[in-house]
């Protein structure tokens, strides 16, 4: 018998009205709650993530667009909303699914509350008692197409149908529908040490801030800058940012072009996977992915475990056990997720670049990884020598 509110794979509960909201996977598990922000319909990849807290963080990261998220945490929207952590300048979830709303704001940072700031946003949401039994479904069969729907009449069958007609990840090229059009520049804090050009690929408000506050000039390019546009800015180093979509769609010309004039460089997120795409090395998606701010990552120059912010459904295909051939000399694997295993980052051996699957500008999620912008900026001071 259906728990959580769910109706199973080819249980459908047939035509009529649906009062409240409806969460619907293309396999056909269907999962029945109330609306949650804005009202209507909205489609895309269901996923979920597993971080307790940084929501207001994780619905304005441009790696989410066109992403449905679970909040895995029972009790979402306690602080409310304010304007000081949003990681740009809007919500790109398509789609927001929660357990229990929380009932009152308490913080003093908020300014309003996350329902109404949902609603803002224009953000359709579900709250549902289902959370779990959603989780462990898309663990088992998964992240897949999904839709949510508020006050529809349409007979499930239809939205089951429609949710499969809806875009998939992937061969999704999305980093340009995320990034800036324009370029702009983040001023050092305090003395100018580096000029850093970064290629916005949907890149968190906090990571330039981190790199700023390191000494650096960060120049932040349009998604597709050429190798003659990032070279303009007379960079030190050039860093690729996180963004959304599949790589395997991505340009990486003018990355190939930066390792081969051997400028240092520095990725994470989708840039370690249009790294490792540069260096000749394939992609794959994951099952369900890795969304949340608990990933444990094991540094294999050290051995050290980092715990991690992580956002990301396509990894990087490279071999774990040693040193591999590039066109820029030898690289290796430098980190590996305890987990599943899975490539967690990647450097050049003989050359100044190196690449990190995870977020360390911690927005939000622990600060384990801050380290690696200060070893930008010795690649960047070694280079200068």
């Amino acid at each position: 018998m259906p728990r959580s509110g769910s109706t199973p794979f080819g249980g459908y509960s047939g035509g009529g009205a649906h009062p409240g909201a409806v969460l619907v996977l293309e396999d056909g598990r269907v999962f029945h709650g109330t609306p949650y922000g804005a009202e209507g319909e909205t489609f895309g990849e269901m996923v979920f993530n597993t971080g307790m807290t940084g929501y207001q963080e994780t619905l304005t990261d441009p790696s989410y667009h066109r992403q449905i998220v679970a909040m895995t945490a029972p009790h979402i929207g306690n602080t409310g909303v304010n304007d000081d952590d949003p990681e740009s300048s809007r919500v790109w979830v398509a789609g927001y699914v929660v357990r229990e709303p929380s009932r009152v704001v308490s913080s003093w940072r908020a300014t309003r509350s996350l329902d109404a700031y949902l609603k803002e946003q224009g953000v359709v949401g579900i709250a549902m008692p289902g959370t779990r039994a959603l989780t462990r479904h898309l663990r088992e069969r998964g992240a897949m197409r999904a839709g949510i729907f508020t006050r529809t009449s349409e007979p499930v069958e239809e939205l089951v149908e429609r949710v499969r007609r809806s875009p998939g990840m992937e061969g999704a090229d999305l980093a340009a529908q995320v990034a800036t059009a324009e370029p702009y520049v983040v001023p050092a804090t305090g003395a100018k040490t580096f000029t850093v050009a970064a290629v916005d690929l949907g890149i968190k408000g906090m990571t330039p801030q981190r790199l700023a506050e390191r000494g650096c000039e960060v120049h932040v390019l349009p998604a597709a800058a050429t190798f003659e546009q990032i070279m303009a800015v007379e960079p030190d180093g050039v860093f690729f940012s996180n963004g959304p979509g599949d790589p395997a769609t991505a340009d990486v010309s003018a990355l190939r072009k930066v390792l081969e004039a051997k400028v240092p460089f520095f990725g994470i997120c989708f840039g370690n996977q249009l790294f490792g795409r540069a260096l000749g090395l394939s992609t794959y998606k994951l099952r369900y992915g890795h969304r949340g701010v608990n990933q444990p990552v094991r540094d294999v120059r050290t051995g050290k475990v980092e715990i991690s912010a992580h956002n990301h459904g396509f990894a990087v295909e490279a071999p774990l056990d040693g040193p591999f051939e590039t066109p820029y000399g030898p690289g290796e694997v430098s980190h590996v997720n305890l987990n599943d295993r899975c490539v967690e980052g990647l450097r050049l051996l003989e050359q100044p670049a190196f690449s990190v699957q995870y977020h360390p500008e911690a927005a939000a999620g622990p600060h384990d990884a801050a380290y690696l912008f200060d070893e930008f900026c010795e690649v960047m001071t070694r280079a200068q020598a």
